[in-house]
């Protein structure tokens, strides 16, 4: 049988005024011609909570089990989810120095949505003239100034806010 999982092309964007600092993140989703855009914030967070934040607030919105190619330009959440997640798993969350992982809320909450939809990850440039990411960036950045000075704290239990 074929699959007839829709197709959703997503991009997304973290960004914060200080490392940590208020940050915001966006998500702009993309099937046929139907354009989503998503944004959020927190007063006191690290880019790469963001990062992750928009990653798990775009695949949450979607409705169904969906084919995904998503779209990034951290380095961190590509190489997070492609080459680091499934050795935290085996690990029992830890580092291979026996760590503590950083964020390792947000990437078990990313890890469960893994489960439902079908992923590509790509990584791409950042600031590299691709609209789509360009056009994340700033709705990454004007989050910050919306909801990041007003929303709670998005702080890492573990590492308080790295």
């Amino acid at each position: 049988m074929e699959d007839q999982r829709p197709e959703v092309i997503i991009y997304t964007d973290g960004a914060c005024e200080g490392n940590p600092g208020p940050g915001g993140w966006a998500a702009l989703l993309i099937s046929g011609r139907h354009r989503k855009e998503l944004a959020g914030g927190s007063s006191h967070t690290t880019n790469n909570r963001m990062e992750l934040r928009a990653a798990i607030a775009a695949l949450k919105a979607l409705k169904r089990p969906c084919k995904v190619t998503l779209y990034t330009d951290s380095q961190y959440l590509q190489r997070g989810i492609t080459e680091w997640l499934p050795k935290w798993r085996r690990n029992g969350w830890r580092t291979v120095q026996r760590g503590h992982v950083r964020n390792q809320d947000l990437w078990q909450e990313l890890a469960v949505l893994l489960d439902t939809h079908e992923i590509e990850w790509r990584w791409t440039r950042g600031h590299a003239g691709d609209p789509y990411n360009e056009r994340v960036d700033q709705l990454a950045r004007e989050a910050v100034r919306t909801f990041g000075r007003q929303a709670p704290p998005d702080m890492d239990p573990q590492n308080h806010a790295r």
